[in-house]
């Protein structure tokens, strides 16, 4: 980490992986197989950061692999059209709909930042409301209360953002459907876009009310604003067809990443046809990329949705549930105050007693009782988020064996966190 640390800022190529919310130096993998992580001192983890939740079949997967070698013998990049586009956005649309069209790009932060590029080009308007905790990517404009990293460093904004730009995003508390009405009413026709994580994942993992996200579609389109879910982590994760399926909620956009590319960088963004043919060259918003459709990214996406299959996906559920209701079991024997839930292969906790319903809430939690836990789980070879603000994800390829062996750690690693 020496040598990193004279090569990049923090030694690390993105915030939350230099264990700045935990303390104390991150491991440098060397390799990954199904559930576990192998350190370059030849440490064993089971891990349930999976690459920040792509590797939904597992580290190495064999399918995701062989896809690989196949379509590298072939080439690696064209710039022109591949059928392994067509092939892999024809499979998001049959598990998504209202995808009607879409746009692959290279990243979640360029997804989210070209779908709100379109809500402005489609209504004309320039505010954008979003969520405290809620991490949209690092564009200028979601930097704004924003959760991931901004969350775990304690950073309410980034120095950077012009107050101009930042003077256009308005935020309020997640769950809280009053200050939305609120906002909507006083500023809704200059409100372009409201942007929601359906299941918050960047500050820790919080479910939405019944009634929210229900309420943000009836109020974006009273008011004549776009309704985009950012399922850069949900999509594919919390129910087949993501958050839009698994509440029965339609938005207007919807951003993709990481399970679409099955560990590659790969996002996308997409919905109502009407609005995407406003995307260059069918109209006249423009947005490009020179590894956007890259046909190892789409290859390892298509293996990767085709292997996630309804059946599959009810399987890392269940072990997800069973793994979270361990540890509410743990926890309450040891006297320790939880909480935590899941939606299909997320899911996360805080050393709360009460339920975590918004970002203000998550902040109550005991973070010291977190690290402190954090760092005794990685001392008997389990792999947390290394930060009190994060989702944790699970794999086709932790079982039940996995499992067990998991909480038998972690009940431990409790035991003398506290």
């Amino acid at each position: 980490m020496a040598l990193a640390r004279d090569l990049f800022p923090g030694g690390v190529n993105s915030p939350v992986r230099a264990f700045g919310g935990v303390g104390g130096e991150p491991f440098v993998v060397a390799r990954g197989e199904g559930a576990r992580t192998w350190d370059v001192d030849d440490n064993e983890y089971i891990d349930y950061v999976l690459s920040w939740g792509p590797l939904v079949l597992g580290h190495a997967s064999p399918v995701v692999l062989d896809a690989l070698r196949d379509t590298m013998a072939r080439g690696t990049s064209f710039g022109i059209p591949n059928g392994l586009e067509v092939a892999l956005a024809t499979l998001v649309r049959q598990r998504m709909p209202h995808v009607e069209m879409m746009r692959f790009v290279s990243s979640g932060t360029e997804a989210t930042m070209s779908a709100l590029r379109l809500a402005r080009a489609a209504t004309g308007r320039d505010l954008l409301l979003k969520f405290d905790g809620c991490y949209h990517g690092h564009a200028d404009s979601f930097l704004v209360r924003a959760g991931s990293g901004v969350a775990t460093l304690g950073l309410p904004n980034s120095p950077g953002v012009p107050e101009a730009l930042a003077a256009l995003t308005l935020t309020a508390p997640f769950n809280d459907i009053g200050a939305v009405d609120a906002i909507m009413r006083q500023h809704g026709e200059r409100i372009a876009a409201i942007f929601v994580e359906p299941f918050v994942g960047n500050a820790g993992f919080i479910a939405p009310h019944a009634e929210f996200l229900p309420a943000l579609r009836r109020l974006a389109t009273e008011h004549g604003a776009l309704l985009v879910f950012d399922e850069v982590m949900t999509g594919f994760r919390v129910a087949p067809g993501g958050a839009a399926a698994y509440f029965h909620v339609v938005p207007d956009l919807t951003t993709l990443g990481k399970v679409i590319g099955g560990g590659l960088p790969v996002a996308a963004y997409g919905g109502r046809r009407d609005l995407m043919q406003l995307v260059a060259p069918a109209g006249p918003m423009y947005q490009a990329g020179t590894l956007s459709g890259n046909p190892l990214a789409m290859a390892a996406g298509i293996a990767t949705l085709t292997a996630l299959t309804p059946a599959v996906h009810a399987g890392i559920a269940q072990r997800t549930r069973a793994l979270v209701e361990g540890l509410r079991h743990i926890a309450a024997r040891r006297g320790v105050p939880f909480t935590a839930d899941s939606a299909g292969s997320m899911f996360g906790f805080f050393f709360r007693a009460e339920p975590v319903r918004s970002y203000a809430d998550a902040r109550t939690a005991d973070v010291e009782l977190f690290r402190r836990f954090f760092h005794a789980a990685l001392d008997r070879g389990v792999y947390l988020a290394p930060s009190a603000f994060e989702a944790g994800f699970m794999s086709a390829a932790h079982g039940d064996a996995e499992i067990g062996l998991t909480l038998e750690r972690l009940d431990d690693a409790l035991a003398v966190a506290r």
